[in-house]
C-alpha cells in the first residue's frame, strides 16, 4: 500500500493499535505495574495518570513526527540522528528491556491460562512459544491484523472487568478516593514520568508502520489518540484498585484475578484468560518483530561486499530467533513479576529517560522546526 493509498485506520489508528499492543503486556494486564506506578500511591494516583496520559500523547506526537520529516522508519537512522554514536548502547539497552518484558509476560502467562481456562502452567508457556513462533514466520502484515484483533478484544474484555469491579465494589472505591492521609502527589508525579520513561523502549516497535502518515496533522490526531488508548486501561484499572489496599490483592502477581475472583461469574474469568492471554502473545511477537528487524537493517549496512553474501532472516530463521529470544527470557522469568517490574522495569526508566526523552525533547523538536 502506497502512502497516497493509505486510509485513516493505517495513517492514524494503526501506530496506536501497535504500540497499545506493546505496552499492555505482562505487567499492565495483570495490573501489576499499575500497582507500582499508581495504586500504591492511593488518592493520588491520579496524578501518576495523568502524567502518563501527557507523556505518552507527546511523545507518541515526537516519534511519529520526527520519523516523519526525517524519513526515518527504522529503529537505528532514527535514533542515530538523536545520540549520533551512542546508538549501540541504546540498541543493546532496548534488547534487554524486551527481555525483561517478555520475562514478565512468560511469569504470567502461565499462572493466568492456569487459573482462568485450566491449562497447566507448562503448557500455556509451550502454547505462548507455538503462537509467536508461527506468527514471527507468517510476517507483517499477519502481525498487524493479530494485533488488531487484540485491540478490539481487550478494549471489549476492560469494559466487562472494570465494569464488574466497580459495580459490585462502587463504596470502597469512593472511600479509597477519599482517604487522602498519606497520599503524595510529588511522588505519583514521579511515578507518572517513570512509567512513561520505561516505556518509551516501544517506540521503535511502531517506526516500521509510520510511513503511512501524510502530515502533521495525522502525526498530532495519532499521538492523541495513542495517549488515550495507552492510559485508559491504566485508569479503569487504578479505579478498581482503590476498592482493594488490601496486601491479599496489592501483593499479588496478578491483582486482577483477586479482583474478579469474588465478583466474576466463571465465564468472565474465562474471558480474562483469552483476553490477557492475546495481549501476552501480542507483547511478545512485537518484541521478537522489531528486534528481527533490528538484524536485517544491521545486515543491510554491513559494507557493500559483504551483505551481498548475507541474505537477510528467512521466515523460517524468524520463528527460529523468536524461540530462542523466549527461551532467553523464561529463563529470566524465574525472578517472578513483583521483582521484574520493582526493579528491573525501574532501573531501565533512567536509561531510556537518558537516551530517548531528553533527545527528542531537545534534537528531536529542533529537527521538527527546522523541518517546518
Amino acid at each position: 500500500m502506497s502512502t497516497r493509498e493509505a486510509g485513516w485506520f493505517h495513517r492514524v489508528l494503526l501506530p496506536p493499535i501497535i504500540l497499545q499492543s506493546m505496552i499492555i503486556g505482562g505487567g499492565y494486564s495483570t495490573g501489576r505495574e499499575v500497582v507500582e506506578y499508581a495504586a500504591k500511591h492511593g488518592a493520588a494516583g491520579w496524578m501518576s495518570v495523568l502524567v502518563i496520559f501527557v507523556g505518552f500523547s507527546l511523545f507518541s506526537f515526537l516519534v511519529f513526527e520526527l520519523a516523519r520529516v526525517s524519513r526515518s522508519y527504522d529503529y537505528k537512522s532514527f535514533i542515530r540522528q538523536l545520540i549520533g554514536p551512542l546508538w549501540p548502547l541504546f540498541d543493546l539497552v532496548l534488547v534487554v528491556m524486551f527481555l525483561f518484558v517478555i520475562a514478565v509476560m512468560l511469569a504470567a502467562v502461565g499462572s493466568i491460562l492456569e487459573r482462568t481456562l485450566g491449562l497447566p502452567r507448562t503448557l500455556g508457556v509451550l502454547f505462548t512459544f507455538v503462537v509467536v513462533a508461527v506468527l514471527a514466520y507468517m510476517g507483517q502484515q499477519t502481525i498487524e491484523r493479530f494485533k488488531t484483533v487484540g485491540t478490539v478484544l481487550l478494549y471489549v474484555g476492560y469494559a466487562i472487568f472494570s465494569g464488574i469491579v466497580l459495580t459490585s465494589s462502587w463504596d470502597g472505591v469512593v472511600a479509597g478516593l477519599r482517604a487522602s492521609e498519606g497520599a503524595d502527589v510529588g511522588a505519583a508525579a514521579v511515578s507518572g514520568v517513570l512509567y512513561v520513561g520505561y516505556n518509551l523502549s516501544v517506540y521503535p516497535m511502531v517506526l516500521f508502520c509510520l510511513y503511512r502518515q501524510q502530515g502533521r496533522v495525522d502525526a498530532a490526531v495519532s499521538g492523541v489518540v495513542a495517549g488515550v488508548m495507552m492510559t485508559l486501561p491504566f485508569l479503569l484499572t487504578w479505579l478498581c484498585l482503590m476498592a482493594f489496599p488490601t496486601p491479599d490483592v496489592m501483593a499479588a502477581d496478578v491483582p486482577w484475578l483477586e479482583m474478579l475472583a469474588d465478583a466474576a461469574p466463571a465465564w468472565v474469568m474465562l474471558l480474562y484468560g483469552v483476553v490477557v492471554g492475546w495481549t501476552l502473545v501480542e507483547t511478545s511477537i512485537g518484541g521478537v518483530h522489531g528486534m528481527e528487524d533490528r538484524i536485517d537493517k544491521n545486515i543491510d549496512d554491513l559494507p557493500r561486499a559483504i551483505a551481498t553474501r548475507i541474505d537477510r532472516l528467512s521466515s523460517t530463521q524468524r520463528s527460529v530467533g523468536a524461540a530462542l529470544m523466549l527461551l532467553t527470557a523464561l529463563g529470566m522469568s524465574r525472578f517472578g513479576i513483583v521483582a521484574l517490574v520493582a526493579s528491573g522495569y525501574g532501573a531501565m526508566a533512567y536509561v531510556f529517560l537518558a537516551l530517548l526523552a531528553v533527545p527528542l525533547l531537545t534534537v528531536g523538536v529542533v529537527k521538527i522546526a527546522r523541518a517546518t
